[in-house]
This record gives structure tokens, sequence and C-alpha cells, in this order.
């Protein structure tokens, strides 16, 4: 008796790949930094070959955003009232760049996009977009002042990563927290 269904295709799932290569980008960024990160290296350290990644991904950059978008995943955006939600945001935000990798590959990432304009539109439309759009709807704010938190919040996490090569210990995240919410506590302007 044959059965109705085809046997899988060769090769690993999809998302086999895709994890085992956001893995092994992570890792690598961690291990050798985000410049010497090459793509062949990612490459070997997820068992794949380079080929392989390049046909998911057309760059190193692009590779990195999804990884990104793999490690946040969606924002918490939880809380009793705005405070809390710009709260638990800034705090899971600056929880993520401190995963092994994430913040390296974030401050790398966003380096790059200052001098290749393709980058930058990746980095917004992919990776920033999306976030920008949840908070503008959860919080009702206009996407300018969302994209302001988004810049001060993030650009405040990477520049200490930046400087010191650490994440931003919690109580200066609680304190960035307090320095933040009197603008955006209140709603819109």
């Amino acid at each position: 008796m044959t059965s109705a269904t085809s046997p899988r295709p060769p090769g690993r799932p999809r998302s086999g790949v895709n994890a085992a290569v956001f893995a092994a980008t992570l890792s690598t960024v961690q291990e050798l930094g985000y410049a010497r990160a090459t793509v062949e290296r990612i490459a070997a350290a997820a068992g794949v070959a380079k080929s392989t990644v390049y046909r998911r991904w057309p760059s190193k950059g692009a590779l990195i955003v999804d990884c990104l978008l793999d490690a946040f995943g969606p924002p918490p955006l939880e809380g009793a009232d705005r405070a809390e939600v710009l709260s638990s945001t800034i705090h899971w935000a600056a929880a993520k760049i401190a995963e092994p990798g994430v913040g390296d590959a974030f401050a790398g990432v966003f380096s790059d996009a200052v001098s290749d304009p393709a980058l930058r539109e990746i980095l917004s439309s992919r990776l920033q977009d999306p976030y920008r759009i949840a908070l503008q709807e959860a919080l009702g704010e206009p996407e300018h002042r969302v994209l302001f938190f988004i810049d001060v919040v993030t650009g405040t996490l990477l520049h200490r990563m930046g400087m010191t090569g650490e994440p931003m210990a919690d109580a200066d995240v609680t304190a960035l927290v307090e320095m933040v919410l009197p603008h955006f506590a209140d709603g819109p302007a």
C-alpha cells in the first residue's frame, strides 16, 4: 500500500536551519566580535554551507536583522497603565540586549547601517517598524514620539554596551525608566 503523503524533501527543515544559523550567529558574534563574525564562520558554526545562508539572507546585515527579530520576539507591552507598559518595554529591551551576542550583534549591524543605506532600510522596515507599530497601537502615540522613545531607550542601552562592553546594570535600567517616564507616561504631548 502506498502512502498519500510524499516523503520529506532532503535537507533540514527550514525552521531547523534558521534556528541553527541564528544560534551560531549569536555565539560567533559573542566569541569573535561582530566584525570578525563572517557569514563563512557563522555557516561553519551552524554546520551548513555558506550558500545555504546566502540563499536565505543576501547579506550579513540581513542575517543579523532576522537573528535579532528571532532573539527579541514580540514586545511584552504588559501593564495596567501607560507607565507600566513603558517600564516593562524598557526592562524587556535591556534584558534582550544583555543576552549573549545580542547586544554585540545589534550594535554591529547598527554601526554598519550608518554608511549602508540598503541596510538602514532593512533595519527600519524589518526591525524597527514592527516594534514602533506595536507601541503606537498600545500607547496611542504618534509615530514621531514612538520613534523618539525607541531612539532614547535603544540608543542609551547600545551606548552603554559600546562604552563598557557590558549590558546596563539593573539599577541603571531603573534609573533610565525613571528618566524616560515623565516624558511619555502622560500620553501624547
